[in-house]
């Protein structure tokens, strides 16, 4: 059973809803209760209010349509509610680390809480009801699964940001191997459906599906490595100010970027700062935690460029959606494997950067009510990422699927692949 089934079975429903849940608990346990506290930049938010947002969703969007319901903590209304201004107030998001109460444990318990009602709620609603109740239940599961891919993203920062360098796993990074050649994998474009197409689940963000014009173009075979990012470095690519765009220069400048984020040279070799803690820079392994800007300049110094989002999902089309995810639990990108079949790691590993900033498909409509907060009003100064990365679960990942982040953003994990123009 998986998160795309259209099954509307109680059963299936409240299994679902078990595996996410836990699968969540169990990423979340080797964070202590003090790592949970900790708020390392505006950005991050605590392990605890993850664990705790999470179960608010279930809460207010399911289990407050029934006038009967009662809370177990009537104040997390408020604490936990994180940008849906109609549903009402909510705690500033740079003051998350100050909520040193509710403890963890106390958190636990409310998540717990939420579990009983909803499946109480579940058995006991009306048919009619259920089928309602469905697609919300249905978003409020993916939307955990994105909260668990920002869990991990956001302990990483809080490890690197402690002077001991804690590591979320002492299991080893993916032996070295020696990467394949980079090629290219030529589309012919056209006239092309874009969006998400299925009788499963999608963001409101993928739809409608609509015809979109593509030129024909290339896309590289596999991502960017580390060791093809630190010749960009070694030539100079970020004292450079012609490779960059103005808005990344000025970025460069004002926060003195001089690699990827988490890097650190030491003496003649890069080191970076991972879930498995401190390591040497793998060259095989794809290059991860750089901004668009530093994405842009580094396809603009190799000769090539980004891919647009459209672009992206042509050569993702009839590709499985499968590789390096969340269920592999390698918890580090892993080097790419040789296929003359056609593009590799377009799932996991990283999340690709595209030339695409990220606006309302033609014909998009925001959904009413406070859910149709969720993608809608973000639709400005951002640009789109394709693919996934390592920590993100399989089941949650398709072709269509649309992640955004400002042009300045790093410490989510964020790579790239190149593609160029092809001769008309």
């Amino acid at each position: 059973m998986t998160l795309t089934t259209t099954s509307l079975s109680r059963e299936s429903l409240i299994e679902d809803y078990r595996r996410v849940r836990s699968r969540t608990e169990g990423l979340a346990r080797p964070i202590t209760a003090e790592d949970a506290q900790v708020q390392s930049m505006d950005d991050v938010s605590p392990a605890k209010w993850h664990l705790a947002h999470v179960s608010w969703f279930f809460e207010t969007f399911i289990l407050r349509r029934d006038e009967s319901y009662r809370s177990s903590r009537e104040e997390f209304k408020v604490l936990f509610n994180s940008y849906y201004n109609t549903v009402g107030e909510k705690h500033p998001r740079s003051q998350r680390g100050f909520l040193t109460r509710p403890s963890l444990v106390e958190v636990m318990d409310y998540r717990h809480s939420v579990d009983d009602a909803i499946e109480l709620y579940l058995r006991s609603v009306p048919e009619q009801t259920l089928a309602t109740l469905a697609p919300i239940l249905r978003v409020g599961l993916h939307h955990e699964q994105q909260h668990q891919e920002l869990m991990m993203t956001d302990i990483l920062h809080v490890y690197w940001s402690n002077p001991l360098k804690p590591a979320y796993s002492e299991s080893p990074s993916p032996p070295a191997s020696t990467v394949p050649a980079l090629d290219w994998h030529r589309y012919e474009g056209g006239v092309c459906r874009i969006g998400y197409e299925g009788d499963g689940f999608g963001f409101d963000n993928e739809y409608p599906r609509h015809r979109q014009f593509v030129h024909p173009f290339e896309l590289a075979s596999r991502t960017v490595t580390a060791g093809e990012y630190m010749e960009f470095i070694a030539d100079g690519g970020y004292q450079r100010p012609t490779l960059w765009l103005a808005d990344g220069w000025a970025q460069l400048q004002q926060d003195g970027w001089e690699a990827p984020m988490y890097w650190e040279r030491r003496q003649a070799t890069w080191w970076r700062m991972g879930l498995h803690g401190e390591q040497p820079v793998e060259p095989s392994a794809p290059v991860v935690h750089v901004s668009y800007y530093e994405a842009e300049a580094f396809a603009r110094w190799a000769g090539a460029r980004l891919p647009t989002e459209f672009e992206w999902e042509v050569a993702a089309s009839n590709v499985a959606v499968e590789g390096n995810l969340q269920e592999s639990e390698t918890w580090a990108p892993s080097p790419a494997a040789a296929s003359s079949d056609g593009p590799v790691q377009l799932f996991g590993d990283v999340w690709e950067w595209t030339a695409s900033a990220y606006l309302p498909y033609p014909g998009y409509r925001v959904n009413e009510g406070a859910l149709g907060e969720y993608n809608g009003k973000f639709m400005c100064n951002q640009m789109v990422l394709r693919g996934g990365s390592f920590v993100t679960p399989q089941e949650h990942i398709r072709e269509s699927y649309r992640n955004f982040f400002y042009p300045q953003s790093r410490w989510q994990f964020m790579g790239l692949r190149l593609a160029r123009d092809v001769e008309a």
